[in-house]
């Protein structure tokens, strides 16, 4: 089954979400970051909805994407997703080091060692 979405849904999403870490940051006493932080998503967003006939563009942005794509999405995702491990792992040990319990970051690697473990089993009976 697949979702059909109109060109204007991830754009959308990008602005919603620039909106939610503005007022966060406005919250947080920084409304100056905020709009930064607003200002870059949609800059990227834009880039990626406008930026031209690039394969790598149409890719990005979700249209024109083909077995090809969708692997190196998925090699790419596992690549970004280890590289986060990793420094999650190394911020732990960094923390248990200066004396402290490791958190948030030891939260953050069982949670990423606990989906690991689901989807390896889930993907092992479905497959």
């Amino acid at each position: 089954m697949r979702v059909t979405r109109s060109k204007w849904f991830a754009p959308l999403i990008a602005v919603a979400l620039g909106l939610v870490v503005f007022g966060a940051q406005w919250v947080g006493g920084d409304p100056g970051s905020g709009l930064e932080s607003l200002g870059i998503m949609a800059a990227v967003r834009a880039l990626l909805l406008f930026g031209g006939r690039s394969e790598t563009i149409r890719g990005l942005r979700g249209d024109g994407r083909d077995e090809r794509f969708r692997q190196i999405d998925i090699h790419a995702t596992a690549l970004a997703g280890l590289a986060v491990i990793r420094a999650i792992i190394i911020a732990c040990i960094v923390e248990l080091a200066r004396g402290h319990n490791g958190n948030p970051y030891a939260w953050l690697a069982a949670i990423g060692g606990i989906t690991y473990l689901t989807a390896i089993i889930v993907f092992r009976i479905r497959g």
